[in-house]
């Protein structure tokens, strides 16, 4: 696992945590921060404190999309992952969207249900498809992890995502949009 790939875990436990036990968040993070075991990177840091800043705004955006689902109904490790990614996917700009989504998907895929990979999948890439409509280019303009203009590949800390669909860009986008749609999740096998 990538060091960013340790810290969104990381940043997931943080977040998962203060929910469970119903704390605040920040003070979650500045407990973990102090105990140190295991550390809590500047990147878990940066992206619990960015998922705190944007909350009200991804919560209500999952809500919007997540059509059959309350927040409150979803798993909370399904919940804590999707704002994860609804955060890098929208407001950090140092991440493409199809690596943003397939974190998120392989977050899911080790901690969460059978179906889950899916449904996260489905719902990042309808918020990207929505924000796209709604200001073409903002959000996190680089989805297929190309080379930008000094010919640094925005994906290259990644490696572990990979385009699974075949499509040309925005990988796992289009081969599950419409999952986020399917209330039954749950009772699905998974693919």
């Amino acid at each position: 696992m990538s060091a960013r790939g340790k810290a969104r875990k990381r940043a997931l436990d943080i977040l998962f945590e203060a929910e469970l036990r119903g704390v605040p968040v920040l003070d979650m993070l500045d407990e973990r921060a102090v105990q140190a075991t295991p550390p809590v990177s500047a990147y878990a840091a940066e992206l619990v404190r960015g998922v705190q800043a944007n909350r009200e705004s991804i919560d209500q955006m999952l809500a919007t999309y997540a059509t059959g689902w309350t927040l409150d109904r979803m798993p909370a490790v399904d919940r804590n992952i999707l704002r994860i990614g609804a955060y890098e996917l929208l407001w950090s700009a140092g991440v493409p969207a199809g690596v943003a989504i397939s974190e998120a998907v392989l977050l899911a895929s080790d901690l969460s249900t059978d179906s889950s990979p899916a449904f996260i999948n489905g719902l990042l890439a309808r918020l990207l498809e929505v924000s796209r409509e709604q200001e073409p280019g903002a959000a996190n303009a680089d989805a297929s992890g190309a080379a930008d203009a000094s010919g640094a590949s925005g994906a290259a800390d990644e490696p572990e995502a990979v385009n699974t669909s075949g499509a040309a860009s925005d990988p796992g986008v289009s081969d599950v949009l419409g999952v986020a749609d399917e209330p039954g999740r749950g009772d699905q096998a998974a693919s």
